[in-house]
């Protein structure tokens, strides 16, 4: 079904040399099966996302279980495990982004914008993906080149607000995505109390980080090449 779809997405109109709409009957019927498409892709997405945070090891047939899809049709949208993983990994670093460009593009308050970017990072959990899927995979050139873009919006966003004077001078940039990997690992009862939790520990993050220090941070932050090195296989 999939491949059927990807090519009349593809193919070019025939003009019939008519002005009669010939194509009208078949219209519906085939955006029904792209709407059915887009709907089974976010279907996997969505299950993947919660087997593997659980479970890196888990079998792609549990995706396909827990999202009502043949594995058949699974296969056809990704042709491998690691394809998927590589996916959800893309989907993450581009959340990220875009939050980054928006707190960017927020000229208000540095700190407000600063606050407000951590709440939607920890609401979105793109950092539960980094601390399940790490090394799991081979990532790939535009994953690469994503986690830089991700690293550079950092520098600046981090920049600006120790500019502004509201966030200790000692804070690496490099320490942000462990923080961000703290808060996603609190996982107590269902969804809501998590999110609860994740939400009151970020407030105390903030205020440590908003408060001027009274002494300098104990050992160095971690580097980039440390955090980088996480992404290869310990298999190869």
């Amino acid at each position: 079904m999939f491949r059927s779809i990807i090519v009349e997405q593809n193919s070019p109109f025939k003009y019939s040399g008519s002005m009669e709409p010939m194509a009208e009957p078949t219209t519906r019927p085939r955006r029904g099966r792209r709407a059915q498409a887009a709907r089974n892709d976010e279907l996997i997405l969505q299950a993947a996302r919660a087997v593997f945070v659980s479970d890196p090891s888990a079998p792609i047939s549990a995706v396909a279980e827990l999202a009502g899809v043949g594995i058949s049709a699974l296969y056809r949208r990704y042709g491998s495990k690691e394809e998927l993983l590589r996916q959800l990994s893309g989907d993450g670093l581009r959340r990220y982004i875009a939050e980054a460009e928006a707190a960017l593009a927020d000229e208000g308050d540095p700190w407000a914008a600063f606050v407000g970017f951590m709440r939607r990072i920890v609401d979105a959990d793109t950092h539960s993906l980094t601390l399940r899927l790490a090394g799991t995979f081979t990532p790939t050139e535009d994953l690469s080149r994503d986690a830089s873009t991700a690293m550079e919006l950092n520098v600046r966003l981090l920049e600006r607000t120790k500019a502004a004077g509201a966030i200790r001078a000692d804070l690496d940039v490099n320490d942000l995505s462990f923080l961000f990997e703290q808060v996603a690992s609190i996982r107590l009862g269902d969804e809501v109390r998590t999110g609860q939790l994740r939400h009151r520990y970020r407030g105390l993050l903030l205020d440590a980080l908003n408060t001027p220090p009274p002494e300098p941070l104990p050992g160095p932050p971690p580097s980039w090449e440390e955090i980088g090195a996480r992404w290869i296989r310990s298999d190869t």
